[in-house]
């Protein structure tokens, strides 16, 4: 905070300007603004007969504006960072080595330019990406709301399975909490509704976990409709984590009606399709991808739907360099033009990678944009 003052101060004055200083820094630490939010130019206050002279201006340099996640009081930017290639290689579902000095500048960098939550879980990199978050939040300008996810564990051997058992998910969470460095985690999500006959004792257990203070709010990953009314009969369901963008558009007929009706936020993964949407991808870069990148096997990133993606994109760029915004930022806006989508998530493996899609923060399609895309869409299905 930066006061202007045009008085003088004694110093009893200033020990009240430091405690104002205080409890407007403290208030934009729990609201996870982003920065700089409030920027007290000054403020009329009379102390005994003496007048300090300062006039509040409440401005943005991110001024995005904030949006609440379904029945929380989560305030979140319109798009969130991802930490999915951050777990590093070597696991099941690996996006190929990645440096974590180079992830933790793209955390840095990301809160720098306003971003207010990151998205991680436990499963990613087999705990190496909640580390690597904890590591970077040490140092960071400032602390945003942290979600993470549980269900799938591993062994020692690292293969992956799932569990909603109560025994199993109050595990997790405290692995989570202590990998993460902190007491209490801002959104804690079932990451995949597996098994499935363990999905209401598994939604009991994040129930109970909240009520010990170790959640603020719960919530869910790849759920149908059906799933989600299930345990919607033990506690209301805060948000949904769905995948969703021009090329997986399957929740716009049930799923995002269903969130809307019953005011559930949605958060989206993969708005860019795993960076297929990017710009930066083209065959020569897919077909040199690490043995470990589970993308080289992804229906998307194949033939014959690899084509018609990349002319799709191409015509993203199109309509970005309009703005002075490459085609990610505009595949994200496509996501954000739906109603019923809160806030996207998306990834970053290095400070560069993040500044490129920062104006996601505030780039919205126009209509004709919007269905520009559709109408392309709709003639080119692979």
């Amino acid at each position: 905070m930066v006061f202007d003052s045009q008085a003088r101060l004694g110093n009893e004055d200033a020990a009240v300007k430091d405690a104002l200083e205080d409890a407007l820094e403290d208030s934009e630490r729990r609201l996870r603004l982003p920065a700089p939010s409030l920027r007290p130019q000054g403020l009329f206050l009379k102390l005994g007969a003496t007048f300090l002279i300062y006039s509040l201006v409440m401005t943005t340099t991110a001024s995005q504006s904030l949006r609440t996640l379904g029945n929380s009081d989560l305030q979140l930017t319109p798009i969130g960072f991802g930490a999915w290639a951050i777990g590093g290689g070597d696991w099941t579902y690996a996006w190929g080595p990645q440096e974590d000095r180079e992830s933790i500048a793209a955390i840095h960098r990301a809160l720098d330019l306003g971003v207010n939550w990151i998205d991680t879980a436990a499963v990613y990199g087999l705990g190496h990406s909640e580390e690597v978050v904890a590591r970077a939040l040490k140092t960071a300008s400032r602390k945003p709301y942290v979600f993470t996810k549980c269900s799938l564990r591993w062994g020692a051997d690292r293969a992956i399975y799932n569990s909603l058992k109560a025994a199993s998910v109050a595990e997790e969470l405290e692995a989570s909490l202590r990998r993460l460095g902190v007491d209490t985690v801002d959104l804690y999500q079932v990451h995949w509704p597996n098994p499935e006959g363990e999905i209401e004792e598994g939604w009991e257990a994040l129930t109970r976990l909240r009520e010990q203070g170790k959640i603020r709010w719960i919530g869910v990953s790849n759920f149908n409709v059906e799933q989600m009314k299930r345990i919607m009969k033990i506690a209301p369901i805060t948000s949904l984590q769905p995948p969703y963008s021009m090329l997986r558009r399957a929740i716009e007929a049930e799923i995002l009606p269903f969130t809307q009706a019953n005011g559930i936020g949605v958060i989206n993964y993969s708005p860019m399709v795993s960076g297929l949407l990017t710009g930066k991808m083209n065959a020569e870069r897919v077909a040199a991808m690490p043995a470990d990148d589970w993308r080289r096997k992804g229906i998307e990133f194949t033939e014959p739907r690899l084509g018609r993606n990349l002319r799709l994109v191409e015509e993203l760029r199109e309509i970005g360099s309009g703005h002075g915004v490459g085609p990610g930022v505009v595949a994200v806006a496509w996501t954000l033009h739906h109603p019923a989508i809160t806030a996207a998530i998306v990834g970053g493996r290095s400070a560069r990678q993040v500044e490129e899609m920062a104006a996601a923060l505030q780039f919205r399609l126009s209509e004709d944009e919007y269905s520009r895309i559709n109408t392309f869409l709709a003639a080119n299905l692979a």
